[in-house]
């Protein structure tokens, strides 16, 4: 999975550095991404958004407290402005999966009229 994190390292504000198993990284400011109301709002304390881990078996992040976020939309948020930096990680995840050629052609289809 492209989108496992595997070291997250806390900066100034709500900002976090990431690295994903693929080799993606980069930094994510998460006010930007949840609202810190309902169970986030804890994490707007700044000592307890510090206390920030990956959770190497769900390959996320987490707070103490069974609080965690997807590490999808943290990926695609780091890869959005990056295509070629996606595009290698799809190849990867497609070398992964056993896919023989990526590049195949499409099988045809019959049109019934």
């Amino acid at each position: 999975m492209p989108s496992e994190i595997i070291d997250v390292k806390v900066l100034d504000g709500y900002r976090l550095f990431l690295r994903f198993k693929d080799g993606v990284e980069g930094e994510i400011d998460i006010s930007d991404v949840v609202p810190f109301e309902g169970v986030f709002a804890r994490i707007r304390d700044r000592d307890e958004f510090v206390k920030v881990l990956v959770d190497h078996q769900w390959g996320t992040i987490c707070w103490p407290g069974e609080l965690d976020l997807a590490p999808e939309p943290l990926y695609e948020r780091l890869t959005a402005g990056d295509k070629s930096r996606m595009y290698q990680a799809e190849r990867v995840e497609s070398a992964h999966s056993g896919l023989a050629d990526s590049h195949a052609e499409p099988n045809p289809t019959t049109r019934l009229d």
